[in-house]
């Protein structure tokens, strides 16, 4: 059984590929645009190139069972009927909370009439990484909605949950929202990213036009819609599913654990 791994670059592509050979798995290919960046193992079969070309998807394809699909809206549909034409069995995709702007990935593996799994997470864990330069420069980070909560999931698991959906033959026709295993606070967040560098951070709220200012800055059109939904949050706080706990058969990685493990980013 052949899996291509898309978006092998670098992210949960990546680590993707390593969860399924610690899983067994012996004919993995991967899709990269970076082979040298991707250093990805000497038994992965690797094929240079992206979405947008033609010639390297369909190289790809060739042959492959199943494949773990990263999420790339504006070519979404015309690597998914590339995936159809190749006879693809089983199409596992990255998308997020039904609705949203990723709903185009979900719709373009389902309209091929390919047996599917959509893999939804919320935020990442990782998103807090956009704090980085702050904490390097001083103890004080300036953000909004401090007490927003949300239940953010580690790239890592969602790996580990796209493999092992791979390797069954279990999951075809599911969704699976995908969080964190725990609701926690943005200050809850900040203060558990302190106790791993064992500093004292101070959240200082923005608001207003502040607080729309730093994320246009920060995250340009998209901006104004993660700040909303941060009010959103902060009104009604994001339930933690258990999902990657049943899936996995194992704890979900808590964020005190992430930034333990990833304390190096904020150094």
């Amino acid at each position: 059984m052949t899996i291509l791994v898309t978006g092998a670059t670098a992210n949960i592509g990546r680590m993707v590929v390593d969860e399924l050979l610690a899983l067994g798995a012996t004919d993995v290919r991967a899709l990269t645009v970076d082979p040298a960046r991707a250093a990805l193992p000497p038994q992965v079969e690797v094929v240079t190139g992206f979405f947008d070309q033609p010639d390297a998807v369909a190289a790809a394809l060739d042959g492959v069972d199943k494949l773990y699909l990263a999420p790339h809206r504006s070519t979404v549909a015309d690597t998914c009927r590339a995936a159809a034409k190749a006879g693809v069995r089983h199409i596992v995709d990255l998308a997020g909370f039904k609705g949203l702007h990723w709903q185009v990935i979900e719709d373009a593996v389902e309209a091929t009439g390919i047996p599917y799994t959509h893999l939804e997470p919320g935020e990442f864990m990782s998103n807090t990484t956009n704090w980085a330069p702050q904490i390097r420069a001083g103890d004080e980070i300036r953000d909004a909605w401090g007490d927003a909560a949300g239940a953010p999931i580690a790239q890592e698991d969602i790996a580990a949950v796209a493999a092992r959906v791979l390797l069954s033959g279990e999951h075809e026709g599911q969704s699976y929202e995908l969080t964190g295993p725990e609701t926690i606070s943005r200050r809850q967040q900040l203060a558990a990213i302190g106790d791993a560098l064992g500093r004292d951070l101070v959240y200082v709220e923005l608001t207003g036009e502040a607080a729309r200012a730093h994320y246009r800055e920060l995250m340009g059109e998209f901006g104004d819609w993660y700040l909303d939904g941060l009010a959103q949050q902060a009104a009604h706080p994001q339930p933690a599913q258990q999902t990657v706990a049943t899936l996995l058969n194992r704890p979900a990685m808590t964020y005190s654990e992430w930034a333990r493990r990833h304390a190096d980013l904020f150094r």
